[in-house]
């Protein structure tokens, strides 16, 4: 962990351009908690009223350009403002990691924006109902407890996030496996077509359709499967389990590795960053 120095004006920096964030896995260049700026009133304060949801509780500067971050911003863009209400009527003050994990998906969609990349209503639509099963605003909002218009900027900005990240990943990462459907009585050794099938459409070229059989024995697929009686119209649902298995494990090796490109990416992108938050609520 990076070592903390209190000054006797209550702020507490963070080494430049050097502090580790685990939790969101990024890299902040300059980190700023606590102490007075715009906002000195926040000091001690942990809760808000309504009329100060307006107040600003941040400020980040990129590409030259500083941008204040209110106490609304952050709750509506990450749990929302019914949901974040408390029996009083009061809000908490926002902690500091919803703060920067705000502050984190604006600087990547001002980068992304900045290469040019803007979505269309097709590619929204499309994200929409891969990801909610809906192309109705309302139906997300209500479900998220959020306004209809920051649903819809929350989703044009995820659409900008996900082109832009392909854009840049060298890795390319593959629609991740769905798990074999549980026959009915829920017995493992149950057999059928669709079970095959399903194996032999994981293991692609690792399975010889023409002659019935494992194309070789080096395989992974077949280091797992062997022991199972597999045909081209034959294999349990113990059998697809396990090859189920076989390719999450492969998934998460690839997703790992695109995670491990993405987060050096957005690092990139916040090494540049300033971010001074003006509350100690952690």
């Amino acid at each position: 962990m990076p070592s903390i120095d209190v000054k006797k004006n209550s702020k507490i920096f963070i080494g430049v351009g050097a502090v580790v964030l685990f939790a969101l896995g990024i890299v902040i260049g300059r980190f700023l908690l606590g102490g007075g700026g715009a906002t000195g009133s926040l000091n001690g304060r942990t809760t808000l009223s309504e009329g100060e949801l307006n107040t600003p509780i941040a400020s980040y500067t990129y590409n030259g350009q500083t941008k204040e971050v209110t106490a609304r911003e952050v709750i509506e863009n990450t749990s929302g403002l019914d949901a974040a209400k408390q029996s009083d009527g009061t809000y908490a003050v926002p902690p500091a990691d919803k703060i920067i994990g705000y502050v984190r998906n604006a600087l990547v969609v001002a980068e992304a924006q900045s290469k040019g990349i803007t979505v269309t209503d097709d590619e929204i639509t499309n994200y929409m109902q891969t990801n909610f099963k809906t192309t109705d605003v309302s139906q997300v909002a209500s479900a998220y407890k959020l306004s209809e218009d920051v649903a819809k900027k929350l989703i044009h900005d995820a659409v900008i996030m996900k082109k832009y990240r392909d854009s840049v990943l060298t890795t390319t990462l593959p629609d991740a496996p769905q798990a074999p459907t549980a026959p009915e009585d829920g017995n493992s050794e149950t057999t059928s077509q669709e079970y095959a099938q399903y194996i032999i459409s994981l293991a692609g070229s690792e399975w010889d359709a023409n002659n019935n059989t494992w194309a070789s024995q080096d395989g992974d697929y077949y280091k797992q499967l062997s022991a199972y009686s597999i045909s081209n119209d034959s294999a349990s649902y113990a059998a697809a389990q396990t090859a189920y298995q076989v390719a999450m494990s492969k998934y998460s090796a690839v997703a790992s590795k695109a995670s491990q490109e993405w987060s050096q990416k957005i690092n990139e992108i916040l090494g540049k960053a300033s971010i001074a938050v003006y509350s100690l609520a952690l």
